[in-house]
Order: structure tokens, then C-alpha cells, then sequence
């Protein structure tokens, strides 16, 4: 379980980024962030994944705050946290699988990298990741010739292939015809419930939001003003996200 509490941010010139936010995170839920250009959306983003520095508030994991826990204790936090940029940086001459596993060098000696060697267990949970996100297929295939979802896919793939708790994704369907959104949604969803993963995802399409997400957190000018569970959004609540 995480716990935000207070947390904000402002920038040296004094404009407040992220206002007082609260929020609890459960594992196994598909959470989306959605709101105008400019309410806040990357920039929470970026501060759940330690990315950016916070002004103020609390970040409890499992009840301790890495807020006042140290350098080490977020640093060990932010391994299993992986960020999804929008357009995620693929290896581009390498196929699919090798940057999934790429994506765990850090768990892996530097003389195995060196060398290229790959142990049988990283290559079963490398081809199972793929497998989960509809790619195993395309496993062979260099990334510089998949779709923007299948990199989308890739990137998610290479993110959860050691168990990552928590995943950040930035408008993963951005640039994506509306089929292959739904199937990237569905994806997400998936891997939620199969591997009790929290994933956190911006969008700027509220139906997606609405379709697939467990939780929805609205937002405007840096705070959440919309917290909700198992329901669409009223007519009231989506006018004020506009």
C-alpha cells in the first residue's frame, strides 16, 4: 500500500506545480490521471516515481515514509517503480526481447552483460512478459519496425519483467488509432489483476478513463479535485475537468 500525503511541489520562481495532494495507491488497480494540457497530470507523474523533488508532504510504502527514510530507501523504492515516458527510448536495432531484457541490466552481473550471456530463467520471464502484453510473436522482430503500440508494448514489458510494484505510464495511447488504444487499455488492465501491479496512467481521453480504469483521479491546476471509484464521470464532474 502507498500512501501520499500533502505532497507538493514549487518550482524556484514560486509557481506551485503540485498543490496538497492525497492519495492512497492499492496494488492490483488500474488508476488514470486525466485532465486538461497543463493541470498537473506528468508533473505527478514524475514525483510518484521520484523523478522530480518534492516541496513538502509524506510518501508512506508499506507505512514507512521515504520522504524521511533517506537517499538509500528511495533508491531501493525507485527499482521496483518503472516510469513509461510517452515516447518510451527502445533500443532500436535490437529486437523486442532483448531490450525487455535489457530492462533488468541493473539485477544483472556486468560480466553477463559483457558477454551477452543469458540465463534460462531471464529468458523464460523475458518471453512470459512478452507473452502477457500480446508480443510474443513479434519477440524476434527489432523495435524499429513495430507500431508505436507495439512499442508502447515493449516498453511496458521491459518495465514488469522483474516485478516492478508500481508502473507510471504517460499517455501510453497517445498518437494510437482507437482499436489499438482499446487494446493497450486492455493490456494494462490485465496485467493489474495478473500480476497485482499498481499502474498509474495520464490520458486526455475520459471514455478509456471511464472504460477501463479502477480509479479515476481528475485534475486541475496541480490538485486532484476528482476522486472516484466504479462509475463514470457525471456531467457536472467532466465539465470541470474542461
Amino acid at each position: 500500500m502507498i500512501v501520499i500525503s500533502g505532497l507538493t511541489r514549487t518550482i524556484p520562481e514560486g509557481k506551485v506545480i503540485l498543490n496538497n495532494i492525497d492519495a492512497r495507491l492499492e496494488p492490483g488497480t488500474l488508476i488514470a490521471v486525466v485532465g486538461s494540457s497543463g493541470s498537473g497530470k506528468s508533473a505527478l507523474l514524475k514525483a510518484l516515481a521520484l523523478r522530480e523533488r518534492w516541496s513538502d508532504g509524506e510518501y508512506r510504502v508499506d507505512g514507512k515514509d521515504l520522504m524521511k527514510a533517506g537517499w538509500f530507501a528511495r533508491l531501493r523504492f525507485r527499482s521496483n517503480v518503472a516510469y513509461v515516458e510517452q515516447r518510451p527510448i527502445l533500443y532500436e536495432n535490437k529486437t523486442a526481447f532483448k531490450n525487455v531484457l535489457i530492462g533488468v541490466a541493473g539485477q544483472t552481473p556486468l560480466w553477463r552483460r559483457m558477454i551477452g550471456s543469458v540465463r534460462s530463467d531471464d529468458h523464460m520471464g523475458g518471453m512470459e512478459m512478452l507473452e502477457s502484453v500480446g508480443l510474443l510473436d513479434k519477440a524476434k522482430q527489432k523495435v524499429d519496425r513495430m507500431s508505436g503500440g507495439e512499442r508502447q508494448r515493449v516498453a511496458i514489458a521491459r518495465s514488469l519483467v522483474h516485478g516492478a510494484r508500481l508502473v507510471l505510464a504517460d499517455e501510453p495511447v497517445s498518437g494510437l488509432d482507437p482499436h489499438t488504444s482499446e487494446e493497450m487499455m486492455q493490456t494494462l488492465k490485465h496485467l493489474c489483476k495478473d500480476k497485482g501491479a499498481t499502474i498509474v496512467v495520464a490520458l486526455h481521453r475520459l471514455e478509456l478513463a471511464e472504460k477501463f480504469a479502477d480509479e479515476i483521479w481528475g485534475m486541475q491546476e496541480g490538485s486532484i479535485v476528482i476522486n472516484i471509484r466504479g462509475r463514470r464521470l457525471t456531467v457536472a464532474e467532466r465539465n470541470r475537468l474542461s
